[in-house]
């Protein structure tokens, strides 16, 4: 994989996505049979967080030390990013530190700039517009259940927000057919969607009974995401409606496979009873994190 940075996976070509999920899996298999593959010795993560998170600072931080480096969390009040320093300064700053940078933003440019002026891989943790780390967990999830992705449905339900545009990415890279349900007014990007057609059928409609018609995958994701508070009594009011409960599954394919990217709030974009159910493969989704990110960061160091 020839990468400088991580901030979309429309970066990454057909042979750069199978190479990270062939890596993927050894790493994982790898540690489940108790061999740690210490391929990253001394090496360390700078990991810049203004949004908190459980996934990705464990994940991440686990995935270095299991890999023989280490993580250090760089939290909120830590460096203040574009505040007490411009962005520019941290990145050529901590390109002398340490060996990769992630971070979990709020404003997508903020990822873009620590790339343009660090000297080092610069990792996409989450942004406003793009959430490529967990794309990349989560379609190795669905190869691992489903063994193909190309032809595979999709169905998103809810927000057009940023994990469904890297969930559309990831499809137009691999040929999985994606639909999305959501309300009037929420949908994806133009700009996703346009690119995304361009290899692969994507469908956005307004009714969930709808997408999930002959379903291998149902997604969904929670309807306000961190730093839309102001209006979470408003979209919960709009996607009513919109919950993934058991005779929603039921609509799908029999052995379709439930997904959330989590934190949930169960009886609202999901049932509690769905969501640990046997369709569900949201906890292995969730362990799937770290191996993912583990081989992004090892094919980022050696590139």
């Amino acid at each position: 994989m020839k990468l400088e940075n991580f901030v979309s996976v429309n970066q990454l070509d057909h042979d750069d996505f199978w190479e990270l999920m062939a890596l993927s899996k050894t790493l994982k298999q790898d540690l489940r049979a108790g061999k740690n593959r210490l391929i990253l010795p001394e090496k360390t993560l700078g990991m810049i967080f203004l949004k908190p998170s459980l996934r990705t600072r464990v994940s991440f931080e686990v995935g270095m030390t299991q890999m023989g480096g280490h993580a250090i969390y760089l939290g909120p009040n830590d460096i203040k990013l574009g505040e007490r320093e411009t962005t520019e300064d941290i990145a050529l700053v901590l390109s002398r530190y340490v060996d990769v940078i992630m971070a979990r933003v709020f404003e997508h440019k903020t990822i873009e700039d620590l790339a343009e002026h660090s000297s080092i891989p610069v990792i996409n943790g989450l942004s406003d517009f793009l959430h490529p780390c967990q794309a990349l967990a989560d379609f190795f999830s669905i190869y691992e259940v489903k063994r193909e992705l190309e032809g595979l449905k999709l169905a998103f339900i809810g927000d057009g927000n940023n994990v469904a545009h890297s969930l559309m990415y990831a499809a137009a890279l691999t040929g999985v057919k994606f639909t999305i349900a959501c309300p009037e007014g929420f949908e994806p990007a133009e700009e996703v969607i346009n690119e995304a057609q361009k290899s692969t059928s994507v469908e956005v409609c307004h009714e969930p009974e709808e997408a999930v018609v002959d379903a291998d995958v149902i997604y969904t994701d929670v309807w306000a995401s961190m730093g839309e508070e102001d209006i979470a009594g408003e979209k919960k009011g709009r996607f009513r409606g919109f919950r993934v409960e058991p005779s929603l599954v039921g609509r799908a394919k029999e052995d379709v496979s439930v997904m959330h990217c989590l934190p949930a709030h169960y009886d609202e974009e999901i049932d509690q009873a769905v969501a640990h159910g046997p369709n569900s493969i949201v906890f292995e989704q969730a362990e799937n994190r770290m191996h993912a990110q583990k081989a992004l960061i090892a094919l980022l160091m050696n590139s």
